[in-house]
């Protein structure tokens, strides 16, 4: 956020919806440096107004509201620094008018009301976002045309709850007109307008049940340990038509908070795997490949460089990371946006989005004499996912492509628990992605008659299983005259080559699958765990993070790259 020096009444007139629409091309053509999940973000907003279009999509965007909020904000001053010094008033970037005309201007077609309820906001230190969240928060409670609005700033502390609270208490004090015109009143540590009932106030830690927010700011998110105030919060809001919830925060190191929950949510939300569309969702950053030693890494994670927060300071920030290595996680983390404790992720999902065919057809390349086909089986636990995947390969000018199907068993009682997944299990049964056995374990009599069958309707050179779990199906397929059942052992000198495969398969464009939810999902949630020896194996980072799908397609790639590499590698064993 910069500034201009200019009074209340001589403000000069942006198109700030011209200015939000632009930022969200440039990010998509390159000429603003951003990271993947501002490139995602920015395409999302252009494809939904595009899919506006269809009279079945619920929302539609009408950027004079959004430009409506961007133009309150800037009726507002800077409360400290050499903007504040000279009074001068706020004046949003790009990416700002991005993320303000993005969140109020879409709208519900039904009934007008916000579409969002929910927006986080992931941004790295200094560039701006407690003011931006405190403008807003000051919008909520004047001119949101909410009776009664109750916004909080909520955080772990009062010093970081007055981080929001203060300036837009400040910048209330400073603007005579709007305290005149709302009838507001700022007091020692709560904002009113008594005829309304409205208020906005500081809020720390573990609030209580009571609330009814409007608006709820959560500020640094990532320093919330457990997530009390943010299911207060939300709790609260049922009452409300169109309440918001604005989370702020840079990256942290907790892997267990509840921020880093709302972050992998994002994730999948903008990588496509869940769809959520009352959450606006945009994490400032640089790409997995990206050098972080590299200045322009600076500047493709910090918006606001060279502007609210000082160019020259980042680079001595990141000159002193280079030469110790103590200092460069806290660099990371708090400037580049990067959560340093996490593993990294395996899967680049927007590739493997982009090789779903929903087209393609299984019985072709079953009845196709010069394709090879496998069947791998990862059956997990009795009460968890089991998951199996047919692959398929077949040369195309004398490179190998492969082909996935995958197929996927829980029981009924994992279904219907109430849990973190049992929404999108719901959702896959009903879309016929996921076979619900009856009670509380797996049958696993009723998935080894499924690969039975598949057996016989494919044919594939091998069916591949884990010992740890498969011994006892893998005995019944046998019996029932299926050949070449195939040990795998889950071991990371197993996982490297085939891992490795799907992944230059993926980037040539010679890995190609149907489009499954569940093995996208599946493949989301893998994060590479390295090894003593320099290799890695496929991991979840939380216990509802379920991989198997991605374990299965791992272990059916391992045996048909096998020509290409030595078996005793392999700790497999052939029975039968």
């Amino acid at each position: 956020m910069a500034s201009k020096t200019r009074s209340a009444n001589s403000q000069p007139k942006r198109d700030h919806a011209a200015i939000a629409a632009q930022y969200a091309r440039d990010v998509i053509s390159g000429a603003v440096p951003a990271g993947p999940y501002v490139r995602r973000a920015a395409q999302r907003h252009l494809d939904d107004i595009e899919r506006a279009k269809n009279k079945a999509f619920p929302y539609y965007f009408d950027e004079t509201v959004g430009a409506k909020v961007c133009r309150f904000i800037e009726f507002l001053p800077h409360t400290k620094g050499k903007w504040a010094a000279h009074s001068e008033l706020l004046r949003l970037e790009g990416w700002e008018c991005f993320l303000v005309v993005v969140l109020f201007g879409w709208l519900r077609k039904d009934n007008g009301k916000r579409r969002f309820r929910v927006a986080y906001w992931e941004i790295p230190r200094k560039n701006g976002k407690s003011i931006l969240a405190a403008a807003i928060g000051l919008y909520m409670f004047l001119a949101d045309g909410e009776f009664g609005a109750e916004v909080y700033s909520g955080a772990t502390s009062e010093k970081q709850a007055w981080e929001v609270f203060k300036p837009a208490k400040l910048m209330l004090e400073r603007t005579p007109l709007l305290t005149d015109h709302f009838l507001a009143e700022p007091r020692a540590k709560m904002l009113v307008v008594d005829h309304k009932g409205s208020k906005f106030e500081p809020l720390i830690g573990n609030p209580g049940d009571g609330s009814s927010p409007s608006c709820a700011i959560i500020d640094e998110f990532h320093e919330h340990d457990l997530p009390n105030l943010h299911d207060t919060m939300e709790t609260g809001m049922g009452a409300r038509e169109q309440p918001l919830m604005l989370i702020i925060t840079t990256a942290g190191y907790n892997l267990a908070s509840p921020c880093y929950d709302k972050h992998e949510e994002v994730c999948k939300v903008l990588d496509g795997v869940f769809p959520n569309d009352q959450l606006f969702g945009v994490i400032f950053g640089i790409d997995k490949e990206d050098d972080w030693a590299d200045p322009k890494s600076l500047i493709k994670a910090n918006p606001n460089y060279g502007i609210s927060v000082d160019a020259e300071f980042l680079l001595s920030q990141q000159r002193a990371a280079l030469v110790n290595p103590v200092q460069q996680g806290k660099f990371k983390t708090k400037h580049l946006n990067v959560w340093c404790s996490v593993l990294n992720s395996w899967m680049n999902m927007q590739l493997w989005h982009l090789a779903a065919d929903t087209m393609l057809e299984e019985d072709e390349l079953s009845a196709d004499k010069n394709v090879d086909r496998w069947i791998a089986i990862d059956l997990a636990s009795k009460t968890d996912l089991c998951a199996q995947q047919r692959l398929y390969r077949k040369k195309i000018n004398g490179k190998p492509h492969f082909y996935l199907f995958g197929r996927y068993w829980l029981p009924e009682e994992t279904v219907e628990d109430p849990g973190p997944n049992s929404a999108h299990y719901r959702k896959w049964v009903r879309m016929g992605l996921l076979t619900q056995t009856e009670g509380a374990t797996v049958d696993f009599d009723l998935i080894t008659e499924q690969i039975i069958a598949d057996t016989r309707r494919i044919s594939p050179i091998e069916v591949i299983y884990d010992p740890f779990n498969g011994t006892p199906m893998a005995q019944a397929l046998l019996a029932e005259g299926v050949k070449n059942v195939v040990e795998f052992v889950q071991q990371p000198q197993n996982f490297a080559v085939p891992m490795d495969e799907i992944v230059s398969a993926l980037k040539d464009g010679r890995l190609h699958h149907d489009g499954n939810e569940m093995t996208a999902w599946c493949m989301s949630n893998v994060v590479a765990r390295p090894t003593k020896k320099g290799l890695f194996a496929p991991m979840k980072s939380k216990p509802h993070q379920k991989i198997d799908g991605a374990v299965a397609a791992i272990m059916a790639f391992a045996r048909a790259v096998v020509p290409q590499t030595k078996d005793k590698e392999y700790q497999m064993f052939v029975l039968g």
